[in-house]
């Protein structure tokens, strides 16, 4: 639950009656506890936020012009709704980044199996996150830019919006968001919380802060028991260990058209795909394609799909030739990059194998549960700590193998059906794990 790996973002409180909230159903509410009185740090930090409109359109205008801000919805960002919202009770989810926002969604779908009359709101604040997002967006449900943290523009979002219930999701907490949602008497939940020891040192600082926020939860849980204590270590009562949602989340959407002739481009060659890569997982698979006897066609999607120059140039020099799906050219050489996005649920359902990256050097890994649900067999290397959990029930199933660099040119020749439809299933039973969650969640909206 980051505020930020730096000083806390300033924020907002607005003092908005709860009666705001007139989109709710007509079910019984909850019964609703009085919001609370800032503590010290949180007071100082909601005073600070009102700081923020002096600089925010020149720094949102500077961000566009670097491209990570989408130019028909940077508005968003200043509260103002880009989409009208739908009448009815709806519940508003959030999450910072890509894979956050993406492992919502099987969340989604089982509150909206258990509610029907619920739409949905999800905000996250990157640009990448909300094209993907759209990819694969759940029936019922909308995405927004988070706004920044300052009072006016909370006020516009909460107003235009009106949530039954915000839903915040793995690290990123906003002190003025979650103030002012909690002094509109709108239950607040925190799920799928991770926090590794790190991230919990950053925090620590500002415990009195982190705790003022936690005690507006009515609800949290956390991935691992790691988290659950890190969380405790900074003031939240109650938090309970359900699990990552990354698991439960359906499989990633791909365009049927792209993947017929995709595959017919792949027809007779061995695709094994390296996923999510940095330098560091590029160097280990190119080291082994050049040493392996069995010489597979290597994908490589990197997380930062800008990249893709970077990489090729990485393939020249270990003597290896290139293409790049960005520049239109197909996979003729030994090493396709497919630097584009939105496209993971098409490389997951062609490559038989994935090497997950990030799990050869200090990024620590990425999400396996992707791969696992469209049957493509999961290879890691040592570095797991950010999925620790996931990779070990993994690997109690049969379901992933680890494999170091050395031994990575002779595993490309090998057989990993089983194993991928070891963690295909896992992945399958997963998807149906979360229903008391999603019933608990309503139950805090009046909407169970």
């Amino acid at each position: 639950m980051k505020v930020s790996a730096r000083a806390p973002r300033p924020s907002a409180l607005s003092r908005s009656s709860p009666a705001r909230n007139s989109g709710r159903s007509a079910c019984k509410r909850p019964s609703v506890t009085l919001p609370k009185a800032p503590g010290p740090q949180l007071r100082a930090y909601l005073i600070a936020s009102r700081a923020i409109p002096l600089v925010a359109p020149a720094v949102l205008k500077r961000r566009l012009a670097k491209g990570k801000d989408d130019p028909d919805r940077w508005r968003e960002k200043l509260g103002e709704a880009s989409q009208p919202r739908p009448n009815g009770p709806l519940i508003w989810c959030h999450a910072v980044g890509l894979g956050e926002t993406l492992a919502l969604r099987g969340l989604i779908a089982e509150l909206a199996a258990q509610a029907p009359q619920a739409n949905f709101l999800v905000t996250s604040t990157t640009r990448a996150s909300a094209q993907v997002f759209a990819q694969n967006l759940p029936p019922k449900t909308r995405h927004q830019f988070l706004p920044l943290d300052a009072p006016g523009y909370l006020t516009r979002f909460l107003d235009h919006w009106r949530p039954a219930l915000s839903i915040w999701a793995e690290q990123d907490l906003w002190p003025g968001a979650v103030a002012a949602t909690d002094a509109r008497g709108i239950p607040l939940a925190l799920v799928n919380a991770r926090m590794n020891a790190d991230a919990f040192a950053r925090r620590y600082r500002w415990r009195g802060l982190f705790a003022d926020l936690f005690a507006r939860f009515q609800l949290v849980t956390a991935q691992d028991s790691a988290t659950a204590q890190n969380l405790q270590g900074l003031g939240t009562k109650g938090v309970r260990t359900t699990g990552s949602l990354k698991a439960a989340a359906p499989p990633l959407a791909a365009d049927p058209q792209a993947l017929r002739d995709t595959r017919a481009q792949l027809a007779g060659r061995q695709p094994v795909l390296l996923a999510s890569s940095h330098p560091e997982d590029e160097l280990v698979a190119l080291t082994a394609l050049k040493l392996a006897q069995h010489k597979p066609l290597l994908l490589i999607a990197p997380r930062d799909p800008h990249r893709g120059a970077e990489i090729v140039g990485m393939v020249h020099d270990h003597g290896l030739s290139a293409t790049r799906r960005s520049l239109g050219e197909g996979p003729d050489k030994d090493v396709w990059v497919v630097d584009t996005f939105g496209e993971m649920g098409l490389w997951f359902r062609l490559c038989p194998v994935t090497i997950i990256g990030g799990t050869f050097g200090a990024t620590e890994g990425h999400n396996p549960w992707e791969p696992a649900a469209l049957g493509s067999a999961i290879l890691h290397g040592p570095r797991i700590a950010n999925f620790a959990a996931d990779f070990a029930a993994l690997h109690g199933a049969g379901g992933a193998l680890s494999i170091t660099p050395e031994a990575l040119a002779s595993a490309f020749g090998d057989d990993h059906s089983a194993m991928a439809s070891r963690a295909k299933a896992l992945s399958d039973s997963a998807q149906g794990s979360i229903a008391p969650l999603a019933a608990e969640l309503l139950g805090l909206a009046g909407l169970a």
